[in-house]
């Protein structure tokens, strides 16, 4: 029973997003606005409704460790597979944009999450700053790409056009937020049964299963893009969900959560790190040749992996966790620091 309703509650989030992403999308094209900014708004934000879904119905129903592992554990699944995933298919091409501004913006969100998170609460204030500064970044990138004069740049994305086709679209945001809506309480109560019935608790819960498949929008919307070789939206789309994940979903979950939003210990000591490493991690591989190579690109879904073993190893108390943490903190990050710091310094080299 409790299988059927999470595999149903999966399958309306993901359908929901894709009818919230089209309408949006589309509605969006009628601005002139860049792909990479459509790509960090409107595809961002849809693909990440159920990860706001699904953070609001578990705050709600008291069960906080979902919450908060659904935005962490989505945000490492975001860079760690989808864009480890997406270059494996194609190598992405990195704009200056998204090394200059955006990452570090993503990165600047993460650390204010850590900072928030430091007294074991988000509060009503955090999730006020958090929200006005999600309004304030929007608001930025629509007035910078529009000064930019990007119209040119959107002519190929298919617009609303007549009250018709915008009335069709609005149509379609609006059944897609209903399905969402549907999706995330039956999801987040699979999830809560499965915690329950294999002693698992839900954080672990909401950092693997509920986090995958609260992002497999972002999955499906970022490979199609890199496919069809609009790579600013395969990237925008990881990087601009981030940051949403983080302003815009524990924003609104710390208003709506009934006094407040409580942090474990458990994700302040390890996977709230976690989350800002990935963050960082993109920066040299993202200008190591201004684009994500297939061999980054691997190394990045290995390292995914190796988070969700470590994971699983640790809810069961394994025997195993010790030397494991030992060899990944030991020897496999160093090797991976030293070979994207030669990378690095291969490629300004060869610039020079």
């Amino acid at each position: 029973m409790f299988v059927l309703m999470f595999f149903a509650g999966l399958v309306c989030l993901v359908l929901g997003a894709e009818l919230l992403v089209c309408g949006a999308a589309r509605l969006a094209a009628g601005f002139g606005v860049s792909p990479l900014v459509v790509g960090l708004t409107i595809v961002a934000m849809g693909t990440s409704s159920p990860e706001l879904a699904v953070s609001i119905g578990a705050a709600l129903d008291g069960e906080s460790g979902i919450a908060v592992g659904n935005v962490v554990g989505s945000n490492i699944f975001n860079v760690l597979f989808i864009l480890g995933v997406s270059a494996l298919i194609i190598p992405l091409a990195v704009s200056t944009q998204v090394v200059r501004q955006e990452v570090p913006i993503m990165i600047g969100a993460s650390l204010l999450l850590i900072v928030f998170a430091f007294d074991r609460l988000i509060g009503a204030f955090e999730g006020v700053v958090l929200l006005a500064l999600l309004a304030a970044y929007t608001v930025f990138l629509v007035v910078q790409s529009r000064a930019a004069g990007a119209q040119g740049e959107v002519d190929a994305m298919p617009a609303a056009t007549g009250m018709r086709g915008v009335l069709w679209q609005l149509g379609l945001i609006v059944a897609g937020l209903a399905l969402l809506v549907v999706g995330a309480d039956w999801l987040v109560a699979a999830a809560t049964a499965f915690a329950r019935a294999f002693g698992v608790s839900d954080l672990v819960i909401g950092l693997t299963i509920v986090a995958a498949g609260t992002s497999m929008p972002e999955l499906a919307t970022s490979i199609v893009a890199a496919l069809r070789g609009q790579r600013d939206i395969a990237i925008g789309n990881v990087v601009g969900s981030n940051t949403f994940n983080i302003l815009g979903c524990l924003g609104v979950t710390a208003l709506v959560a009934p006094g407040g939003l409580p942090i474990a210990d458990a994700v302040m000591h390890f996977d709230a790190w976690v989350m800002l490493a990935v963050a960082v991690a993109c920066v040299p591989v993202f200008l190591t040749g201004r684009s994500i190579a297939r061999w980054e690109g691997a190394l990045f879904v290995l390292y995914y992996v190796a988070y969700a073993g470590y994971l699983a190893l640790m809810a069961q108390h394994h025997a195993l966790l010790g030397p494991y943490s030992l060899v990944m903190l030991g020897f496999v990050v160093p090797l991976t620091v030293v070979t994207l710091v030669v990378s690095f310094l291969r490629e300004r080299r060869s610039v020079r």
